[in-house]
């Protein structure tokens, strides 16, 4: 007899949606290290239902992988053998914090050695990017599920399936709601993007004034109301005639001719006469200067002839 060649085929996926909230609940809840547990259901021709899940407590746990220990083990199978005696093991799931979702060579070891059935699969979820998604065998190798069914259960209705490998509905609604949430905790507040645009040009206006007040000093001119006492600040006309002070009139600007002009020359000042006798009449009341012409005249008359 001629060997039977391996199913190509794919396996077809329906999961309760209360596991996969389990499964991301208990790979949040370490979300530094890897956790595992094992997928409960049944296999239906080419289908397979996983209806529940246990934990593997006491697995060897590190940050990159997960192990199975034999105390693991015996955890499993005494709470199958309570809580799920006419169900079977049908998949394991696993985490990968941060590391995406993918296989990796430890992975695929514990799957061909514990799950090498060929509806067993194996369930990753990241719950750092909230990806996950499902591996199953295609013949003879390890290949990610394109489809996946999601079943609500209070509706008992399935969510709906898709090509795609990544999970559909419940899950593709998770990773939407996360992602909006990132977004909002990273971005700035609108308000706080205006206010510190205002403030940045505000300062950039204190400081221009500052360097033209210091760099371009100018003349400040102050002037006091006399009829109200208040001291005003004035500036001169374009003309430089008169000085404008708010709320008063214009006030004409007088120069002096030695500010306007050049040195003016002194004027000659009027020398005073010389008399007859040589003498000056400057100083002298008008009528002594009568009587001295009279006493000149006198003592010439008594000057005799020649």
């Amino acid at each position: 007899m001629a060997k039977r060649k391996p199913d190509q085929r794919q396996p077809r996926v329906m999961i309760e949606g209360e596991v996969l909230r389990q499964i991301r609940q208990h790979a949040r809840a370490n979300s530094k290290t890897e956790v595992c547990g094992v997928l409960i259901g049944e296999e239906n021709g080419n289908g397979l239902n996983i209806r529940a899940r246990i934990p593997g407590l006491n697995a060897a746990q590190a940050g990159t992988y997960v192990t199975f220990t034999q105390d693991t083990w015996e955890h499993i199978y005494k709470i199958k053998d309570k809580e799920y005696p006419e169900e079977r093991i049908v998949g394991w799931y696993h985490s990968h914090p941060g590391f995406g979702v993918f296989l990796s060579d430890h992975d695929t070891f514990i799957h061909k050695n514990f799950f090498s059935s060929a509806l067993q699969v194996a369930w990753v979820y990241d719950p750092h990017s909230d990806e996950e998604g499902c591996f199953g065998w295609s013949g003879e190798r390890l290949e990610r599920v394109s489809e996946i069914h999601v079943k609500d259960d209070k509706g008992g209705e399935e969510a709906g399936e898709t090509g795609k490998p990544e999970p559909v509905s419940g899950i593709e609604d998770d990773e939407e709601v996360v992602k909006r949430s990132e977004e909002g905790e990273t971005g700035p507040p609108v308000w706080l993007k205006w206010m510190l645009t205002i403030i940045s040009y505000a300062l950039i206006l204190m400081v221009g004034a500052i360097a033209s007040w210091i760099f371009f000093p100018h003349e400040l001119i102050l002037v006091i109301d006399p009829t109200t006492g208040i001291v005003r600040q004035g500036h001169v006309s374009r003309d430089g005639t008169t000085l404008e002070v708010p709320g008063m009139p214009p006030i004409e600007i007088r120069r002096s001719d030695s500010m306007t002009s050049p040195a003016a020359p002194h004027k000659a000042q009027p020398q005073p006469a010389l008399s007859n006798d040589g003498s000056t009449n400057s100083g002298k009341d008008p009528k002594d200067q009568t009587k001295q012409k009279e006493q000149r005249d006198q003592k010439d008359q008594n000057v005799p002839r020649k």
